[in-house]
């Protein structure tokens, strides 16, 4: 293993096998070669020297350029970590990388599923390429990223909750580059459920290059084995797969199912049995046997696996089902390809996309115990409430009330928290064992557990452990979930536990089902060639501002938000838009109006006309349009002068995610916002104010500069108070127009 992790790094280093002339000296992996780039980084430290508020906090709905990188370079190294507050957040985080300037990125992928780790889970895995650790909380990826004249990175929050995100962006710097160089590409895509008579796709492109590794995540809607299917490459528009497989475990370099796993070039991280609910996730990097193609791909797996009959007899060993796909995958290619549709938004991209918190802790009243004792928790970790469970031993019981909004099938998944008191626990719902379903067949040739035991023991606190309860079907009401401690891990200090929060999603009327197996052999339909444009005209996905601008008049109320995003994501080059965008923000569907204050962030300040329209929205009904009208006008700068009162008024907002991003955009005017130090300060001293926006007030005053000179005491007695941080210590150096030591 470990010689292979040497050729590895030889390989990757672009190092030749270097001897000297009369010598026995042998450098494997060229480091005595001297090097012809400059190393740097680009990261989310604070350039300001004596501070430790390392993070770059996202807002919900924002988009954070973490790296803007001129050529020729390449990327050698990405490392993030992070919170994880919400329900599935790194499938909710999406990664974008841009190359030379392009609109359309050629990363496009949820955070979590770009580390191979997918259906929102964190875990460690071993890989050549990605390797996380800290329970999959430290994610690094060692892909070569290669660009001619600049590479953009951004991380967007598709999320409800803030999120914090550490980075190292380390990269090369180059005199030049050779121009036959591959662009690196990575494309996430889902079918949930996966469509009847189609095999499942992983990419289908125009373009010469070489497929270089999937990562495939499934949920399975039923039970048993779901991986018969083949894995199937078409190249340069082939009738027949060049390369057919023999089972999908069999293409992820396993054998008879899947079990956890990992290694150099294929692994399963997640691996939870093959019941209703089960997650799978799986990687299979294609670096020592590349694909490639000149002229086009297909590359896909069918959806084929076990099925049973009503009675829990077999019905057949191959028969196409309806699991829920989601896959990424990575290539090379020749130039940057700019024509895969959209990937799903945001919660779309959730296990079954429609995902309700139930915060437990609310209904600690309503909690029943046996040999033990609940209570909160509060502030566990990065602001989570635990409800805590203090157990007396084996046999405590703690019952925990949950409200069902209407009849239906439902699945369940706690969110239940690991430390080094806690015990082993089982889960029933209703007094019915969980991770089984009485309308599903118990398979016969698969274990089947009546009841999974979920070990909750770690060495230091760790929020938020997706546990999949099951599917059930509910009538509307009160139900009951109860967790028995069943025993301790050897060196646990107890038998507690601690849950963070319940999901409940909404198990569409389809899920569950199978259709008779699709043709054995099935061309798949060629990838659509983007229209023709001029050399010189910007394009998204293969197609001009001007279709999207025509596809808006008369877009259903589905597709208006996705196309109104497509619209922001030119940027200022979107100026001819910006009337179009400007209406979108009072259309009566708050999704639409999101979207369109999402792209006015990244139009900025060319969509200045329509900053009195985005003073208006600062008034918006729904929370999520308010928060991103503040970083729309945030973006704009100056230009979003006239929206003064209003951004003024947003910091009296319910909501601290608004009055956060409204301090921002105050600050981003610099001295044209000094009519709003006075409200500044008043947030600043109000004792009961969120922290995070504490310190954009905090740090929107800096940026007003010398015009906020009445704002200092205030600073002085918020830091002293150590209720702002470097903030404001940075602040108060800025408004005295002294110097600030920073790093850069």
């Amino acid at each position: 293993m470990r010689s292979l992790m040497l050729i590895i790094f030889m390989v990757f280093s672009g190092a030749a096998l270097a001897q000297a002339p009369g010598s026995e000296f042998f450098d494997s992996l060229g480091l005595a070669r001297l090097k012809n780039y400059a190393a740097l980084r680009s990261t989310s430290s604070n350039r300001y020297v004596i501070s430790n508020e390392d993070s770059k906090r996202i807002l919900p709905g924002e988009t954070l350029v973490i790296a803007d990188l001129p050529g020729p370079g390449m990327v050698a190294h990405i490392w993030f970590t992070g919170s994880a507050n919400e329900f599935a957040s790194p499938r909710l985080m999406r990664l974008r990388i841009y190359y030379d300037g392009k609109k359309t990125p050629s990363v496009d992928a949820p955070m979590g599923d770009f580390f191979a780790v997918g259906n929102g889970y964190q875990v460690d895995l071993d890989s050549a390429m990605i390797r996380n650790t800290a329970e999959g909380r430290a994610r690094n990826c060692y892909w070569p990223m290669p660009f001619h004249k600049s590479c953009k990175i951004t991380m967007t929050n598709e999320g409800k909750l803030l999120k914090t995100l550490y980075y190292h962006i380390d990269w090369r710097k180059y005199d030049s580059l050779a121009d036959d160089i591959g662009y690196f590409h990575a494309y996430y895509r889902q079918e949930h459920p996966a469509v009847d008579n189609r095999h499942y796709s992983f990419l289908n492109i125009r373009g010469r290059g070489q497929y270089v590794g999937t990562v495939l995540s499934i949920l399975q809607s039923q039970v048993s084995w779901f991986g018969e299917g083949d894995d199937q490459f078409y190249v340069d528009g082939a009738t027949h797969p060049q390369i057919l497989g023999t089972g999908a475990e069999d293409y992820l370099n396993e054998a008879w199912g899947l079990r956890k796993s990992e290694g150099l070039w294929f692994g399963s991280p997640v691996v939870e049995g093959y019941l209703v609910g089960s997650r799978i996730s799986a990687y299979r990097w294609h670096v020592p046997d590349p694909i490639p193609f000149t002229k086009s791909l297909w590359a896909g797996i069918e959806h084929y696996g076990w099925t049973y009959n009503p009675d829990r007899t077999p019905r057949t060993s191959i028969r196409e089902r309806d699991d829920y796909y989601s896959s990424v995958a990575f290539w090379y290619q020749d130039g940057v390809n700019e024509g895969l549709p959209e990937p799903p938004y945001g919660e779309a991209r959730l296990p079954l996309g429609n995902a309700q918190v139930i915060h437990i802790e609310d209904s600690l009243r309503d909690v029943t115990t046996e040999k033990g004792k609940a209570s909160v928790h509060r502030g566990a970790e990065w602001g989570k409430n635990l409800l805590s469970f203090s157990a007396e031993g084996i046999g405590s019981r703690i019952n925990i009330p949950i409200d069902i909004p209407e009849d239906g099938r439902y699945e369940l998944v706690g969110h239940i928290a690991q430390a080094p008191n806690y015990g082993n626990y089982v889960a029933l719902v209703d007094n019915q064992a969980t991770n089984t379903d009485p309308q599903e067949p118990a398979p016969t040739e698969i274990p089947f557990p009546g009841e999974m035991v979920y070990h909750n023991y770690q060495p230091e606190l760790q929020m938020a452990i997706q546990r999949p309860l099951g599917w059930f079907n509910f009538n509307k009401g009160r139900h009951t979930i109860s967790l028995i401690c069943v025993g301790k891990d050897d060196d646990s200090l107890g038998y507690d536990v601690g849950v963070w929060n319940v999901i409940l999603e909404k198990v569409p009327a389809k899920a569950g089902g199978s259709v008779p197996m699709a043709p054995h052999s099935m061309p798949p339909a060629p990838a659509e060639a983007p229209p023709a444009v001029p050399m010189d005209t910007p394009v998204y996905r293969g197609y001009p501002l001007a279709v999207y601008m025509e596809r808006l008049k008369s877009a259903s109320k589905t597709d208006r938000p996705g196309i109104i995003r497509a619209i922001g994501a030119f940027g200022t080059d979107a100026r001819p838009a910006v009337s179009q965008v400007a209406d979108a923000l009072k259309n009566p569907d708050a999704e639409a109006r999101a979207a369109a204050a999402w792209a006015f962030t990244q139009i900025g300040p060319v969509g200045a006309s329509a900053v009195p329209v985005l003073a208006r929205s600062l008034s918006d009904s729904d929370s999520q349009v308010r928060i991103l009208t503040g970083l729309a006008l945030q973006a704009m700068g100056p230009a979003a002068a006239p929206a003064l009162p209003e951004l003024v008024r947003s910091l009296a907002d319910p909501v601290d995610y608004v009055r956060s991003a409204s301090a921002s955009a105050l600050g981003a005017m610099g001295s044209t916002a000094a009519p709003a130090v006075k409200s500044l300060v008043a947030r600043l001293l109000d004792t009961n104010e969120d922290g995070l926006v504490l310190n954009n007030v905090a740090q929107a005053l800096g940026e007003i500069g010398p015009s906020a000179k009445d704002a200092l005491p205030a600073l002085d007695q918020a830091v002293k108070q150590r209720r702002v941080g470097a903030a404001g210590e940075e602040a108060i150096l800025r408004i005295q127009g002294k110097p600030v030591p920073t790093w850069w």
